[in-house]
């Protein structure tokens, strides 16, 4: 597969693009990777439609990105330690990974960012938001730029079972003799590749601000996250089977929509299964 006979379009304004004209099942020439990457780049996550990846082939695509690295509260599946499944049953209101967040924001060195495969999705519903960063951080005004640059916010990864046993389709992934993580992190961050700077907020970890109380923090991150999620700087993904989804987590939050109207109505709704590798710092 030739670098040329791609094609990147832009999903929406502010973030995202999808991918046409590849098959992520068969090794990547230099020129491929080298158009993939590049839009990874410029469109902080990137969309595969129709790519029925092997295991195997799944965590191969993902090394293209850099050294993979294992959830830390959650067992990898049987062979594979570095890929964990996410299931939502169809009792199931909540979805792991719902809320705004970036992935394992309380970890010193927070993943760069993962590749994730849809086994199993409805019709419709079980939907992901992605928002950009970079224009969450470049819009705020000068004074504010000013205020979050000076400031760490403090994240906080809560109890390790709460990562698997919070929920009926992950019960049993949970890892045992975890410990819990707590750390600092600026509110500003230079992306090592672009060099543009992100706000780092992570309102499912990060609700207290270093050096400040919690009352004194939430009017600061209640802004930022609104700021952060406005409509201008994020885009919508539905999700089909065999969807390949890769974002960059230097630079994005994402939210995983807690929208399944028919469990919340009746207690029966759809069943929904990823599969994601967590690429390394």
């Amino acid at each position: 597969m030739a670098g040329n006979d791609i094609e990147v379009r832009p999903y929406s304004s502010a973030i995202g693009a999808e991918i046409f004209g590849i098959d992520l099942t068969e090794p990547l020439d230099d020129e491929s990777w080298s158009v993939i990457q590049d839009a990874f780049h410029t469109h902080c996550v990137i969309f595969f439609r129709d790519q029925p990846l092997t295991a195997q082939q799944q965590l191969a695509f993902a090394k293209h990105f850099g050294a993979l690295v294992e959830y830390p509260f959650l067992n990898g599946i049987e062979g594979f330690p570095q890929l964990i499944e996410i299931v939502k049953t169809p009792q199931e209101i909540r979805n792991f990974g719902s809320g705004w967040h970036a992935d394992m924001s309380f970890s010193q060195t927070a993943p760069l960012g993962a590749v994730v495969q849809a086994l199993e999705m409805p019709p419709v519903g079980g939907d992901t938001m992605f928002c950009n960063m970079y224009l969450a951080y470049e819009s705020l005004s000068e004074g504010m730029q000013e205020l979050v640059a000076r400031t760490n916010g403090i994240h906080d990864s809560h109890e390790p079972t709460n990562h698997a046993n919070s929920y009926q389709g992950m019960a049993k992934s949970g890892k045992q003799a975890t410990e819990r993580q707590i750390t600092v992190q600026p509110l500003v961050k230079a992306h090592p590749v672009t060099g543009r700077k992100s706000l780092f907020i992570s309102p499912d970890y990060c609700d207290q601000l270093e050096d400040m109380t919690h009352e004194e923090s939430k009017p600061v991150l209640d802004y930022l996250e609104q700021h952060a999620t406005q409509h201008a700087f994020t885009c919508r993904f539905r999700w089909q089977p065999h969807s390949i989804v890769v974002w960059d987590n230097r630079c994005v939050m994402h939210n995983a929509l807690e929208d399944d109207l028919g469990a919340r109505m009746t207690g029966e709704g759809f069943k929904r299964v990823i599969r994601r590798a967590t690429i390394g710092s």
